[in-house]
């Protein structure tokens, strides 16, 4: 008589459908897409691959300012130094968010395990997109190079004049400058105008418009959080926004007994789903440590519409 064979997490009994293979490769799926979904955010915005780092890392911003000497020496003389000043402006803790979403039975029953599970775990991804997101244009919208417009075709001119003259005066390239307008106000100044308006994820963009490579068109808020307010233009050169990440896949979770399904080279978040059967619900656990961020702080450019000024 055969051996009785032992289920497992991996290693299932054959009579029994393989339930753990399907919520593997749910896991699997759900981080694929959530990464794919920031290469193409990537993609859209110019930035370069996200840097990872250790949980609790302090990611700082800074302004900078060169006091420029006479350049008229005279022969024979000392050149006198020009004196640069570089400020620490704001800073911000990288750490790990947790979230948790459950499915019960009753979902299941009354609509099926397609819509149940999967068309909330769609939304699920969506919402935890949209935190990182909202988060940043957050951050935005404290950027120091201030100033005011009278019409929004004219901020977004200045808006992108004012950044470039910024990083021109640190002698720092610029390749492209990004820009995020409140989409009311697009709307409003586009009107009949031949504009191809792309969305993906739910964002709004148009490509290589008035000197930006992309301009994001926003709601006034993003999960809470203020995005762009009505009248108001913000600008930054791609150079200056980056993608810090803490690996959920870090191995010293898992002494913890936590194991989160992670995907690809770039571990963006990790995902564990299992039924727990004293609530009779599915769960899903999601864990990750992202935050856009800009280096200069006064390199983004928040020009305000103020038709008299």
């Amino acid at each position: 008589m055969a051996a009785t064979k032992v289920e497992s997490l991996t290693n299932p009994r054959d009579s029994l459908p393989n339930t753990y293979t399907s919520v593997t490769a749910r896991e699997v799926d759900f981080v694929s897409r959530f990464n794919d979904n920031w290469d193409a955010l990537r993609t859209i915005l110019g930035i370069m691959r996200p840097i990872r780092k250790t949980p609790g890392t302090q990611l700082i911003s800074y302004t900078a300012d060169v006091t420029l000497e006479d350049g008229d020496v005279d022969p024979g003389n000392v050149i006198p130094y020009s004196k640069a000043t570089i400020t620490q402006a704001t800073k911000a803790d990288l750490t790990i968010k947790k979230y948790a979403k459950a499915v019960p039975i009753e979902d299941v029953d009354k609509y099926g395990a397609e819509i149940a599970v999967e068309k909330s775990d769609d939304a699920f991804l969506t919402k935890l997109q949209n935190v990182v997101l909202g988060d940043f244009y957050t951050f935005l919208n404290t950027g120091s190079l201030t100033g005011t417009a009278t019409t929004w075709q004219a901020a977004l001119a200045k808006a992108q004049g004012e950044v470039l003259n910024k990083f021109a005066g640190m002698a720092k390239d610029v390749t492209s400058v990004v820009g995020f307008a409140n989409i009311l106000d697009a709307y409003d100044y586009l009107g009949a105008a031949d504009i191809t308006v792309q969305t993906q994820f739910g964002i709004n963009y148009v490509k290589d418009f008035m000197g930006y490579s992309t301009l994001f068109l926003l709601p006034a808020t993003v999960s809470g959080n203020t995005a762009i307010a009505r009248n108001t233009v913000i600008a930054t050169p791609v150079e200056n926004i980056d993608l810090y990440y803490a690996d959920p896949g870090d191995s010293e979770f898992a002494r913890l007994g936590l194991n989160y399904t992670v995907q690809g080279e770039t571990n963006l978040i990790g995902f564990h789903a299992q039924g727990n059967y004293s609530t009779a619900v599915g769960e899903s656990y999601a864990i990750m440590g992202m935050k856009l961020w800009a280096e200069y702080l006064d390199g983004i450019a928040k020009i305000t519409v103020s038709p008299g000024g």
